[in-house]
């Protein structure tokens, strides 16, 4: 039997670790996909988002054997630097790279270096929404004279750039021209057992929500709670996730306290992915008016949870109120999402149940999309 090819992956941050949320999910899917096809070689770093205290279960500066298809190198902070990574890639044979985002200094950017210098092909980048116009508002200014050096310096020149839509195509051909390279691949959901519909408990004018994301501005939190201060019902809100902006959670933090009493909003620390799945079963709906998702990891798990989601329009989960899956709502009609919070709380049981199978039902035709699978194996193909 011929031996499988070789994927050398760097990703910032990846399992054991959760707190980087998306990127490390997206991958970790990836991985769990394809590595019946592909042996992976994944580079990364020894402790979690946001942490300095090195994973306990791993060996740092070395490659660690997870299963046989599944190798992983994790840098130590002191081991992370370019003599090291270009010493690890001489080392390393590979037939494709994939690599993660678009600004990552070791782990996109030392690369690429690299690989100029030794002409290297198949390589795919996986721009991870990070070019979309409302990701690049943020630190503006260092992201465009950070673009317009790359493309000076012809650093993205050569490889394949990875979409998981049409939406992201646009916005890659929009900073880098309509002749990139460019395949479009939808995210993979988590390789899980199927549990089925999952009823929850619901009585008229009575209403859980949840919020699961890191605690920045572009997730839209204080949006939330703006809105959530508006609904007369009786709310329960609790949110979770790790601080990435301590000065915005202090503001979110600060907010709160001028809720009116009927609103119960409290942060509830980060969860590990493990129980996410199991912590859905305890509200009735998912609210995260986030200002842009590449593809909301969440939102799918929420469905697959039978927990319908009450979203902007500002991610590819669109049409769900056809569906009875949820909300996908612009965020300049706030009224919009009050409207909804205030009619989902005096939902009754039965009612209720149309929308949570609807989110269930939504959640089952995306995972059983084989297509889906076809395009990511067609990331490793020749363009």
């Amino acid at each position: 039997m011929a031996e499988k090819k070789r994927i050398l992956l760097f990703i910032d941050w990846y399992l054991p670790g959760y707190k980087a949320g998306g990127p490390i999910q997206s991958c970790a899917n990836l991985v769990a996909h394809l590595q019946s096809s592909y042996q992976f070689f994944i580079v990364t770093r020894d402790t979690d988002y946001c942490e300095n205290i090195p994973y306990s279960t791993v060996k740092s500066d070395s490659w660690n054997l997870i299963n046989e298809n599944v190798h992983v190198y994790y840098f130590s902070k002191d081991g992370l630097n370019r003599k090291n990574i270009f010493k690890l890639l001489s080392e390393t044979p590979f037939d494709y790279v994939y690599l993660n985002g678009i600004f990552s200094f070791y782990f996109t950017i030392i690369p690429l270096l690299y690989f100029r210098k030794k002409k290297t092909k198949n390589i795919v980048l996986a721009a991870r929404g990070m070019l979309a116009p409302g990701a690049l508002e943020i630190k503006g200014r260092k992201k465009n004279i950070f673009l317009f050096i790359a493309q000076a310096l012809k650093l993205y020149k050569g490889l394949v750039f990875h979409a998981t839509g049409a939406d992201e195509k646009k916005d890659i051909e929009s900073i880098f021209g309509k002749n990139t390279a460019i395949k479009i691949a939808g995210n993979l959901p988590k390789i899980a057992t199927k549990v089925g519909f999952s009823e929850r408990f619901k009585t008229k004018s009575q209403l859980q929500l949840v919020n699961i994301a890191r605690i920045a501005p572009e997730k839209n939190l204080l949006y939330a709670l703006e809105i959530l201060k508006q609904v007369k019902q009786e709310i329960v809100f609790d949110f979770y996730g790790p601080v990435y902006d301590s000065t915005y959670f202090e503001l979110c933090t600060s907010f709160i306290s001028t809720l009116p009493p009927h609103i119960h909003a409290t942060y509830k620390g980060v969860i590990p992915n493990v129980s996410v799945a199991q912590k859905l079963n305890d509200y009735h709906a998912l609210f995260m008016p986030t200002l842009g998702e590449n593809f909301g990891h969440i939102i799918l798990e929420s469905l697959q949870a039978s927990c319908p989601v009450i979203i902007s329009d500002q991610t590819p989960w669109r049409n769900l109120e056809q569906s009875k899956a949820g909300w996908d709502i612009a965020l300049k009609d706030k009224s919009k999402f009050i409207e909804t919070i205030e009619m989902l709380a005096d939902t009754h049981q039965e009612t209720y149940n149309l929308w949570s199978k609807g989110a269930y039902t939504m959640a089952e035709h995306f995972t059983e999309n084989k297509t889906l699978l076809e395009d990511n194996y067609n990331l490793f193909n020749a363009p």
